[in-house]
């Protein structure tokens, strides 16, 4: 074990009070304090850091997800120093990638994970179509998500994405598609404690494989470092980016600890090997 202070956020859902019109503003709210982590067994995780191409070359992709300039200042603002204070304190750091895709295939930390996770597990059985539902979902994609004059520039952009130059893994850093792989990494390295930065916190990050449901489920902490992840908005937050403020609580309520960047930096230093 290799002791490791850091100062957290986290969030008292408790007491109501009851003498108050709305009774949870009795909640105490956002507290900091300063806990002790096991370095060995703390991962930082970087999540669908994706170089998504430029608006010029698919404008639909960029009006219906709105965050991609957000999450390229990220990549080149925030995550490099996070990614360099890991590293140099020997902490392990796991790369999450798009299913199904190419970009990480030849990375050594991608073969690794494939190695320990073995067969991928067999997908759940699905409802099939029938006219309706594919009516039903085909509403959707013309009117809530993507729009269908944006649909052909994400079904053109996808396939070409890549890591940000930024981000890059480096070394033999484990590279998991799946959460049957980043667990076999976590199982392997001994890691019950995930710190996600990416994209996005209210989305991905929290569903999609490798995300904080399924490593939750198989009994790891899950945490976040608030300068290091955005969120999807709409027209009534996006201003004061209030979704990724709900999505911050929901991580600290339900999975682990909100982090600051400094203050995970701040931890490093002590620690480096």
């Amino acid at each position: 074990m290799r002791p490791m202070r850091m100062t957290v956020n986290y969030y008292q859902q408790f007491d109501a009070d009851f003498s108050l019109e709305y009774p949870a503003e009795g909640y105490g709210g956002w507290k900091k304090t300063e806990l002790e982590f096991d370095l060995d067994r703390t991962a930082l995780v970087v999540m669908h850091a994706w170089d998504c191409g430029t608006k010029e070359e698919y404008p639909g992709w960029f009006r219906c997800v709105d965050y991609i300039p957000r999450s390229y200042d990220i990549c080149e603002r925030v995550l490099p120093s996070i990614m360099r204070a890991a590293r140099s304190s020997g902490m392990a750091l796991y790369h999450v990638v798009r299913p199904n895709s190419v970009y990480y295939k030849s990375y050594a930390g991608h073969r690794r994970a494939v190695s320990l996770a073995g067969a991928p597990a067999p997908r759940p059985e699905t409802i099939g179509p029938d006219p309706t539902l594919t009516r039903l979902h085909q509403f959707r994609r013309d009117h809530v998500f993507p729009g269908a004059h944006n649909e052909s520039d994400v079904s053109r952009g996808q396939p070409h994405i890549d890591f940000p130059e930024s981000v890059k893994p480096e070394g033999d850093e484990g590279v998991a598609e799946s959460s049957e792989q980043l667990f076999a990494l976590c199982k392997t390295d001994g890691i019950h404690h995930l710190i996600y930065t990416g994209f996005a916190i209210n989305g991905c990050l929290v569903s999609s494989p490798g995300g904080m449901v399924d490593m939750q489920r198989r009994g790891l902490l899950c945490s976040a470092i608030r300068q290091a992840v955005t969120a999807i908005e709409n027209r009534e937050t996006v201003r004061r980016e209030t979704a990724k403020e709900i999505a911050l609580w929901q991580v600290a309520l339900l999975y682990g600890f909100v982090i600051d960047d400094e203050d995970f930096v701040r931890a490093m230093v002590g620690t480096q090997v």
